[in-house]
């Protein structure tokens, strides 16, 4: 049974969220491993934050609420939660017994664990509401001891567990069509102007940029530049220099990159990469909030 998309939960909560800070923080994937599960340790908790690698959280005990693009969402055990790449997520708060399981993947191995079928199934932040034995099922996975092992056993194990976790997100479509097609399109292609994302997705433009706010929290403008910087990062990590980089990312320009890196990180992308900026940005925690319950 699906819970619908975040931005359903609590629309109207966006007003303030221009004025909170959201960070770039890369999944952390230890080794050579391309999928990592991590239990998550309440002491601390992450920014709002996004990154490049698609992730799934387990809620296996307890409750607590997150934050996601315009919206709050309240979550209980048995809730599996889905953040695509470039969706911002925060733990807002969780009672005393909230127990998480954190899944991500590289986008690489998402698209080869799930090929065609993860056009559907992995496009939005959503949420499902597992059954008891099918949260018996997803906690046994991932606490499973093969963890431990070298990463093509890592990736093997993480490899069923999101498969089978799509298999049920593919089920529940919780969102407009328009809104699914375009994440489809803008996933694949965050170059694309909205003139041709609405030519895909055949919506026009403004019934477009609508739904998509409405479904998945951020504007459509916003969600494609997150891309199309992450999309930068990338290509600059690879070895290529800013201005090819900034063009093949889908920038018009080197100028329109530099501006928009320079209003989503408060720095350039010269700072960003040459000094200890992204090191900061990458290890940033935040003081755990925990509630009675």
């Amino acid at each position: 049974m699906t819970r619908g998309s975040p931005a359903s939960k609590q629309p109207g909560f966006g007003s303030i969220l221009d004025a909170v800070e959201v960070l770039y923080q890369s999944f952390p994937m230890p080794g050579a491993a391309r999928g990592h599960i991590w239990h998550h340790v309440p002491e601390t908790r992450r920014p709002r934050h996004f990154h490049a690698e698609p992730e799934l959280n387990l809620i296996a005990a307890g409750s607590a609420k997150f934050g996601a693009g315009q919206a709050v969402m309240s979550v209980t055990a048995g809730d599996l939660l889905w953040w695509p790449p470039g969706q911002d997520h925060v733990l807002l708060e969780a009672s005393l017994d909230f127990d998480l399981f954190v899944i991500g993947v590289t986008p690489d191995l998402s698209e080869r664990v799930l090929g065609h079928e993860g056009e559907s199934a992995t496009t939005g932040a959503a949420c499902l509401r597992l059954d008891p034995h099918q949260l018996a099922q997803f906690t046994a996975v991932c606490a499973a001891p093969a963890m431990d092992g070298g990463p093509a056993a890592v990736e093997s194990h993480i490899g069923q567990l999101w498969r089978e976790a799509h298999r049920l997100r593919a089920r529940a479509p919780d969102r407009h069509p328009l809104t699914t097609r375009t994440l489809t399109s803008v996933l694949a292609r965050p170059d694309l102007k909205r003139s041709d994302l609405a030519r895909l997705a055949r919506g026009h433009v403004s019934e477009l940029s609508r739904h998509f706010h409405h479904d998945v929290g951020i504007t459509l403008t916003t969600y494609r530049t997150r891309l199309r910087v992450l999309r930068f990062i990338d290509l600059v990590d690879r070895g290529e220099s800013f201005l090819p980089a900034a063009i093949e990312a889908g920038f018009g320009s080197y100028s329109q990159c530099h501006r928009m890196f320079q209003q989503m990180f408060r720095c350039n992308p010269r700072a960003f990469f040459g000094s200890g900026i992204r090191d900061e940005m990458r290890d940033r925690f935040d003081p755990w909030t925990s509630v009675s319950r």
